[in-house]
């Protein structure tokens, strides 16, 4: 517990003078994030380049398809955002692959990457990524489409006559 004002709690340093038992190099942190910002935001318990929350941050596919990051790795937090649409992309590719393999087509696609706010540092981040598709695949066994095939047939015969023949 500190308390402002303490003998030793850091706050004591005046006109260059610091209290005894206190020094800068002991109560700095280490750099654990190069090239981040070393200010702390107000009510945060860490700078970005201090937050061993954002040092630690790993990312894992949960989906049943093979692709990246099935196993959990970390990503710097400046490329994040570039990795993790790279990985949806493969969910698309795949989508894409599994419609032409079984006779269907992608109606829609779409990627969306979430964000975050790190409770240590106060930074915004990449929390993940969810791609969501729709593929049809017409089955040509089923009743139903061929009985809708037999209804378009009879509705189209006769439309396109060449009468000056």
């Amino acid at each position: 517990m500190s308390m402002i004002g303490a003998i030793g709690s850091g706050y004591g340093s005046y006109a260059g003078f610091s209290t005894a038992g206190s020094s800068a190099a002991s109560e700095a942190k280490p750099i654990l994030n190069p090239n981040e910002s070393a200010t702390k935001a107000p009510g945060k318990l860490s700078s970005p380049a201090e937050c061993e929350t954002c040092k630690n941050r790993k990312y894992q596919d949960g989906s049943d398809e093979m692709v990246s990051f099935k196993s959990a790795q970390h990503i710097d937090p400046r490329a994040a955002a570039a990795r993790v649409r790279g990985h949806e992309a493969e969910h698309v590719s795949n989508a894409y692959k599994d419609a032409a393999m079984n006779n269907g087509k992608v109606l829609q696609a779409s990627v969306s990457l979430k964000t975050a706010v790190c409770p240590e540092c106060g930074r915004t981040y990449i929390c993940g990524g969810e791609t969501a598709t729709k593929i049809k695949y017409s089955n040509e066994d089923n009743p139903y489409q061929k009985e809708r095939k037999s209804i378009d047939k009879q509705g189209l015969l006769g439309a396109n006559i060449d009468l000056a023949g």
